[in-house]
């Protein structure tokens, strides 16, 4: 007969969620959904406050990507100031959102998913964690924690500290790059790409023994969107959004930031605190995307850094489509990151001291866009004549993968669950197909609307007593 399978909760994610699979009587799966059930509402605790004050304040959304917010959320505030930034300033910015865009791939790569790597979907539970990677091999979880701390260990340096920095400000950033911060993290990086290069290579040497998954993940074909320059280069900071079909064919290109609204729209639905957004001229859910690392080296031609474009000439002859190289788009990612850093370290001008521009509010309405780990981050503030808040819209990076990750979840439970022998692993396997996303819950979840709730009380041997749904 019918049945119903729940993973609650989704584990080695950042934040909370649940997944629903319904089979139907042959046990054969009917339906499934990812479901986020848990809301913040960022958006409403900003109104009132003063806009200066929003880069700090949102960068608490967040205690894995605060930077990434800090960085959209001041250049919102640039464009309430209607101010250039300092070409300085614009490049440490730079430098300080590549290290959080390395760090946190490192994280997601690393900690939350190399236990399904090198152990196994079928791995033991007990044994597929990180301390599993140390004990089976331990030079690539060294490699993982040695990552992370580059990263932030840039951060630090260059903003104060590791977690939530206020260095980045209205206009630029509060105080200039010493000599002497500019050699510690120059002596870093050579680990880093080291680091890089030789994880890239062990990808690699593993691969192939995932290309049941590969193609699984890969049965949702969806558009990409992500930013780009005039190079046609890998972009986190500024540019111009690109959109491209599952063919990689250009649906829409040079779309301007300032704006989205003309373009993006935001689907809310009954089953999730996630909204899902969608290109408006194709409707919903016809102009569904993803974004992301895999969406980002879809669109581009080239990284821009040497190391990285001998990586992405392997990538190109992956499936495009599949989630699964999420992994290995993030590996090319942490690689360019590094590589980046050192090339602006070395621009001529990168110790000035002309790093932040002044003004009061000069406009209405302020739009700030940036790449984070997991894809494009839009900030959106409007205020009053007095400089405080009216109204925030924020387009979380992981919000923009919703529809695919709900979708991905019934393809990947359709190919492996089976209701007559269900197993610990085809069950991991619905959940690792989340984990490609490396979603980031907790600063993505401001939807309106209803959600349905069930509560069951339960006697002491498990039996169910009473049951409420709303």
């Amino acid at each position: 007969m019918a049945q119903k399978i729940f993973i609650d909760p989704v584990t080695r994610i950042e934040g909370h969620a649940k997944i629903t699979i319904q089979l139907d009587d042959a046990g054969e799966v009917e339906d499934a959904h990812f479901h986020v059930t848990q809301l913040r509402g960022f958006e409403k605790f900003c109104e009132g406050r003063p806009f200066h004050e929003m880069p700090s304040l949102m960068a608490r959304i967040c205690g894995i990507c605060p930077v990434s917010h800090l960085i959209a959320s001041a250049k919102a505030c640039d464009a309430l100031l209607a101010v250039h930034v300092p070409p300085t300033a614009a490049n440490l910015r730079r430098i300080l959102n590549l290290a959080q865009i390395a760090q946190s791939h490192a994280l997601s790569f690393f900690y939350l998913s190399s236990p399904d790597l090198l152990l196994g979907m079928d791995a033991d539970p007990e044994k597929r964690n990180l301390f599993g990677v140390a004990q089976m091999h331990p030079q690539l979880a060294r490699d993982g924690v040695r990552l992370r701390q580059i990263g932030q260990q840039i951060i630090e340096i260059l903003g104060g500290k590791r977690i939530h920095p206020a260095w980045v400000v209205p206009g630029g950033v509060s105080e200039p790059l010493s000599a002497e911060k500019r050699a510690k993290i120059l002596a870093m990086l050579p680990d880093g790409i080291e680091i890089s290069l030789r994880t890239l290579d062990w990808f690699k040497g593993i691969i192939g023994g995932y290309t049941e998954e590969i193609r699984a993940f890969a049965a949702l074909r969806t558009m990409f969107l992500g930013l780009t320059n005039e190079d046609n280069q890998l972009e986190m900071y500024d540019g111009f959004l690109r959109l491209i079909d599952a063919d990689g064919n250009i649906v829409a290109d040079e779309l301007q930031p300032e704006n989205y609204e003309q373009f993006i729209v935001e689907k809310v639905e009954s089953w999730s605190y996630l909204k899902s957004p969608f290109y408006k001229p194709l409707g919903y859910p016809a102009g569904v995307y993803r974004v992301g690392p895999l969406a980002r080296l879809n669109l581009v031609k080239t990284c821009g850094t040497p190391r990285a474009d001998e990586a992405l000439a392997y990538f190109r002859t992956l499936d495009s489509q599949s989630s699964f190289h999420y992994h290995y788009a993030r590996l090319i990612e942490i690689l360019y990151c590094f590589e980046k850093i050192d090339e602006l370290l070395h621009t001529p001008d990168i110790l000035s001291d002309r790093v932040r521009a002044h003004a009061e509010p000069n406009s209405e309405q302020g739009i700030g866009l940036s790449e984070a780990p997991r894809g494009t981050l839009i900030h959106d503030y409007q205020i009053d004549r007095n400089g405080l808040i009216t109204r925030a819209n924020l387009v979380i990076a992981t919000g923009h993968n919703n529809y695919a990750m709900d979708r991905s979840v019934l393809e990947v439970a359709k190919r492996f669950v089976k209701g007559a022998q269900v197993t610990e692993g085809m069950l991991n396997r619905v959940e690792a197909v989340i984990r490609t996303f490396d979603p980031c819950l907790s600063c993505s979840t401001h939807a309106v609307g209803q959600m349905p709730l069930q509560i069951q009380l339960l006697a002491p041997d498990g039996e169910l007593v009473e049951e409420m749904r709303r």
